[in-house]
């Protein structure tokens, strides 16, 4: 049985590597560790179908060294060990071992400490390969011993020259089916910077047209071949939370269009709905807050609506309320006033409620002065008793909320000017 066409074509020299050019062009290290055939320990970070596990296997092919490839799916601590004493028997015959291991990231902190000892003593050369942020999925002791190096999704032209070469080279189609221009777009649109799912859907398309008797791949064929087409979503990693920091970034920004782009983007991706909702929440009160107060209960409401209605009908009420968070007047003074009051609390000690605004439910209360002297705001002009501290006695008086002047915190800020004017006492 045949290779499928991935493997098929996979490059066996550097010259026939797709893409990454900034990783692996002339000069680059990676590049000068495959011409002198020196690997070195590193982790490639990329998403799939950028040509992680095709690098590993040319730096260890380049090498002269032995070559072992494991999943961290499928291998554990047992596995580690044994690719250790494998790599010191290697390093006793004067060999090299280069041991790649695909979905690091899935390794446990115990498990990634088992690659330590052989690191040091470089009795392997590591390359592993993940689609999570390293930063987070991996050990800083683990980092701190291989180099780390970023693949980039394919752009739509490398994707052309890989159809290229498959339609063209002998292990591929040989010449023996051409493919339109708008199949090839088609393709690489559909592929979304994945080289290996390009190749993949290539081939179907290609036993589609030649079952029908034809000697050319069309556009008709390529959809048919595809089917539905999947967005590149991680529903718990990088790509989730970027996209998730590209809706939200949209909202402070004021721009309903992208906002609501983003929004489609994560819904159509499997994002929960809810998480979503969460996220406007946390959007209305963070970065429009008293500018428009309304903003939070539509947030809130839309929230309920999703509940009740679900999806498709209630992913309208999301939309309703991602394009009004855009739009209205922007303020992040409470949250920037929260962040103050909070650093204040945690640096000081329990400051003591002064005397006239303790509660004072009995008469031991009130013979020990609680709520002595206190002053009624609504007994007042306009609601407000001036020159009463609220403070603690022992803390001076802090100006977290700064209104803007935008929306109805302009109002607000107007308001809470005069009425600070009518103190004697400027605190």
């Amino acid at each position: 049985m045949a290779a499928p066409l991935p493997e098929r074509l996979r490059p066996q020299v550097m010259s026939e590597f797709v893409g990454q050019v900034e990783l692996i062009g002339p000069g680059t290290p990676l590049r000068t560790a495959y011409e002198r055939g020196r690997p070195y320990s590193t982790i490639l970070f990329g998403p799939p179908g950028s040509g992680k596990t095709t690098l590993a296997r040319l730096l260890a092919q380049a090498a002269s060294a032995e070559f072992v490839a494991l999943s961290a799916l499928q291998s554990g601590v047992r596995e580690l060990k044994g690719l250790e004493e494998q790599g010191r028997e290697v390093a006793a015959r004067g060999g090299r071992l280069v041991a790649f291991i695909d979905e690091i990231h899935r390794y446990t902190h115990t498990q990634q400490d088992a690659l330590l000892r052989p690191l040091e003593e470089g009795t392997i050369i590591l390359i592993g390969a993940t689609t999570e942020n390293p930063a987070f999925a991996l050990t800083s002791a683990l980092l701190s011993r291989v180099r780390l190096h970023v693949l980039k999704p394919l752009a739509a032209a490398e994707l052309s020259l890989l159809i290229e070469r498959a339609l063209s080279a002998p292990e591929g189609m040989g010449g023996a089916l051409s493919c339109r221009d708008a199949a090839r777009a088609f393709i690489a649109e559909w592929a979304d910077g994945d080289g290996r799912k390009a190749l993949a859907l290539l081939e179907l398309a290609a036993e589609l047209a030649a079952e029908a008797g034809g000697t050319e791949i069309t556009a008709d064929h390529v959809a048919a071949a595809g089917g539905d087409r999947y967005r590149r979503f991680d529903k718990g990693g990088d790509l989730f939370y970027d996209q998730i920091s590209a809706l939200h970034k949209s909202v402070r920004g004021s721009d309903p269009d992208a906002a609501l782009y983003w929004l489609v983007r994560l819904l159509d991706g499997g994002c929960d709905p809810r998480y979503v909702a969460r996220r406007l929440v946390r959007a209305a009160s963070e970065d429009i807050g008293n500018a428009d107060p309304r903003a939070l209960g539509l947030a809130l409401d839309a929230w309920e609506a999703w509940e009740r209605l679900g999806s498709p009908e209630g992913d309208l009420m999301l939309a309703q309320t991602a394009v009004y968070l855009a739009s209205v007047p922007k303020s992040n003074a409470v949250y920037k006033a929260l962040q103050a009051a909070q650093a204040d609390v945690r640096k000081g000690g329990t400051a003591s409620v002064p005397a006239h605004l303790r509660n004072a439910p009995t008469a031991f209360a009130r013979s020990l002065g609680h709520g002595r002297h206190y002053r009624y705001p609504h007994d007042e002009d306009e609601g407000y008793a001036a020159d009463v501290r609220y403070f603690p006695d022992d803390m001076e008086s802090r100006s977290y909320y700064v209104p803007t002047d935008r929306g109805l915190e302009l109002r607000i800020g107007e308001r809470l000017t005069r009425l600070r004017a009518r103190n004697r006492r400027k605190d």
